[in-house]
């Protein structure tokens, strides 16, 4: 970036055009929150679904007008909080924190609603797996984990290739952020031996940020990619699942993968070409086998597993095994914390080695997204957002088949991207499934809630899209400085891209190939239109 000199000599080039990106945002906040008009179908939409009568019961709004007023302030507050995370006008943690500011000072939410939107299941899910990551570094036994996976490798494009492939299929069985926060750093362990085989002896390493970035994006995309393949991949398939249940559709976790999985290794495919053709050819550094040697030296030199290394391995596989079996008697949150606990119950690590390894600013962002997702749901923008799509896709003859899963998978794509997936699908849901009942067609409540289930994993171009982006963005640093590897725009450069392809592989092999082969189950029409006509009655 360019930096400009003032008067004074002083560098003030970077704070300029950081202060000239927090003005365009709180512009921006501003038009559309006092100056634009109150769209009137914005107004039938809070009248007619309740939200009017909600803010007044939570005493937040008198009438039609001030309740129309809150969500116009909810609509300012998403372009300001894109512009603010994209550019790091602000750091991301403080632009987090403004969220639930926010939503205090203009009186959005009920106070005693906004704290647990902040600090509910989802954001202690995020800070036990930074601490259960913090952990495994700690103890060293990611590097084992990574000797295990990769150790047989050599060259460049066989550890890429195993690393994409094997991070897209078991990013599909288990917890993707899980995976990113222990992977990170076993990425960075080979970045860093690679890039110091070939610094000259005695001297400072010399960095290639194209191959450590090339490394970072290739796991965290891949475990992205993941997301389709089954049920337990992530919180946006089994909210879905549910929403299916509340129709009468039934759906099975072999199910589901008939249509998902397929999409795993031939996404984790395409993102190897893609970086191979785009991102590759900036490299330097062309051999990770010094790094796997790295690694590996690092973990002879380590010896046998020791105490404190069962000691998490035991604590690993205990709390995948209640996200992955425990349902939602268990949840994400509380088994999460556990990565605080066992360690200094069985004093194999210190409390405070862990809190100085969680990035807390990267943990602010996240739970200021999930506020923003809340409170977009909450006030109706959500909503009339969607309607406000649907009925445009209306309009252009897409409201039912191939039309509507392309449209609103595409919006599904795109909306993930700014806040948390599965948000988006507890956003959406709720009137993708009826669209499909109402438009007539067999099938079409199954097929239009798949699309927008499956799209919502393609969250590759933002840091707020998902836990593994944010995590890869925290834990992502230069071992011998400590510097951060990836800036947010870094996401916008790699990933906007690749979203298009995810997008593109969605609306080819998952609509035209595998939806015509596999069919959908007889009955599910009939079934979920009774369904909505006894609620209705």
């Amino acid at each position: 970036m360019e930096i400009f000199l003032d008067t004074h000599g002083e560098k003030t080039g970077i704070l300029a055009k950081k202060r000239l990106w927090v003005g365009i945002g709180v512009g921006v906040f501003i038009l559309v929150a006092y100056i634009l008009p109150t769209p009137q179908s914005l107004m039938d939409v809070l009248e007619k679904y309740g939200y009017v009568q909600k803010m007044i019961d939570w005493e937040i709004a008198q009438n039609l007008e001030q309740a129309s007023d809150k969500t116009m302030i909810v609509l300012g507050l998403v372009p300001m909080a894109i512009i603010f995370f994209a550019v790091e006008a602000l750091p991301i943690g403080v632009t987090g924190l403004l969220m639930p500011i926010m939503a205090y000072f203009f009186g959005l939410l009920p106070f005693n609603m906004i704290g647990k939107t902040f600090a509910g299941d989802a954001p202690m899910f995020m800070l036990g797996v930074f601490a259960l990551g913090a952990t495994v570094v700690e103890v060293g036994f990611h590097k084992r984990l990574a000797v295990w996976l990769l150790g047989w490798t050599k060259g460049f494009w066989v550890p890429m290739c195993v690393l994409c492939i094997s991070m897209s299929i078991m990013g599909s069985f288990m917890s993707a952020p899980a995976m990113c926060s222990f992977m990170v750093p076993v990425i960075m362990a080979v970045y860093y031996g690679s890039v110091k085989a070939v610094t000259p002896k005695g001297e400072k390493i010399i960095h290639d940020p194209a191959l450590a970035k090339y490394l970072l994006f290739s796991l965290c995309f891949a475990l992205n990619m993941g997301g389709p393949g089954t049920p337990s991949a992530g919180g946006r398939n089994v909210i879905m699942m549910g929403f299916f249940t509340d129709y009468g559709i039934s759906i099975t976790y072999s199910d589901w993968m008939k249509y998902g999985w397929p999409l795993v290794p031939l996404g984790s495919i395409m993102l190897i070409l893609y970086m191979a053709t785009f991102f590759s050819k900036k490299i330097k550094t062309r051999d990770l086998t010094p790094g796997l040697e790295y690694i590996k030296e690092e973990t002879r030199q380590m010896g046998k597993m020791k105490y404190a290394e069962y000691v998490t391995a035991g604590t690993l596989f205990l709390i995948v095994g209640l996200w992955i079996f425990g349902g939602e008697a268990a949840g994400l949150g509380g088994p999460a914390l556990l990565a605080f606990v066992i360690p200094v119950l069985f004093k194999t690590v210190e409390f405070e080695q862990i809190l100085v390894r969680i990035s807390f600013n990267a943990w602010f962002m996240y739970c200021g997204a999930l506020t923003l997702g809340a409170l977009l749901k909450e006030s109706g923008g959500a909503l009339w957002l969607a309607t406000t799509f649907l009925n445009t896709l209306s309009k252009v003859g897409m409201d039912q088949g191939y039309g509507l899963w392309v449209g609103m998978s595409g919006f599904a794509g795109l909306i993930t991207n700014f806040m948390s997936d599965a948000a988006t699908v507890a956003l959406i849901g709720p009137i993708v499934v009826p669209m499909g009942i109402m438009s007539g067609v067999a099938g079409e409540p199954w097929a239009i809630g798949l699309a927008v289930a499956l799209a919502s994993s393609f969250a590759h171009f933002l840091i707020v899209g998902s836990p593994a982006n944010a995590l890869t963005f925290a834990l992502g640093i230069y071992p011998d400085t400590n510097k951060r590897v990836l800036e947010a725009i870094d996401f916008v450069k790699y990933g906007f891209g690749f979203f298009l392809l995810s997008m593109a592989l969605l609306w080819i092999v998952g609509f035209l190939v595998i939806y015509p082969l596999v069919g959908f189950p007889e009955g599910i029409l009939e079934t979920a239109t009774q369904v909505l006509q006894s609620t209705a009655n």
